[in-house]
């Protein structure tokens, strides 16, 4: 099913509340792994993930990795976004009918206002990102971080996800 892929660094009450948020989809077995790509940490975000049981990847390690990831299709997130219910079935839906790479939609929780959300950078991870295995390989060839993935083109599913506030 999916392998789950959070980048991050000092991010450990994020990195909590997303892992919170995967729970469903563990327990459905929706979720085979969830693998946490740390830039170095320096706070607990390392301790969060070996005691939630991920595996952690290091830098130059992220390609091999995910050519061993035990899910067919990848779900990448920021560290602090949450899944709200209802997540699974949304994620199943599309990955059993569909080749495209998808994002969540945004909920209205926590979302900034309008000028906030026209003059902000845009973060291309906000709203989550869910490729194929194979997609996402392809894209990754020579690069050391997410950024190829991060700028695919997708289509939206139903689901909705709370965007981290950080970052």
């Amino acid at each position: 099913m999916l392998t789950v892929l959070i980048e991050t660094h000092n991010d450990e009450e994020g990195l909590a509340r997303t892992l919170g948020s995967l729970v469903a989809g563990s327990v459905e077995g929706v979720v085979r792994e969830v693998l946490v790509h740390d830039g170095g940490s320096t706070d607990h975000t390392v301790l969060v993930a070996d005691h939630a049981g991920c595996t952690l990847v290091g830098d130059g390690d992220l390609p091999a990795r995910l050519r061993h990831a035990r899910g067919d299709w990848l779900l990448v997130l920021e560290p602090g976004a949450r899944l709200t219910e209802g997540w699974t079935e949304a994620v199943m839906l599309h990955i059993t009918s569909m080749t495209m790479p998808a994002r969540f939609t945004r909920s209205r929780i926590g979302r900034p206002r309008f000028l906030a959300r026209f003059f902000s950078t845009r973060r291309p991870l906000a709203d989550g990102l869910l490729i194929s295995k194979r997609q996402a390989l392809g894209l990754l060839k020579g690069a050391s971080d997410l950024a190829p993935v991060a700028r695919v083109s997708t289509k939206r599913i139903a689901a909705e996800i709370i965007a981290s506030p950080k970052r």
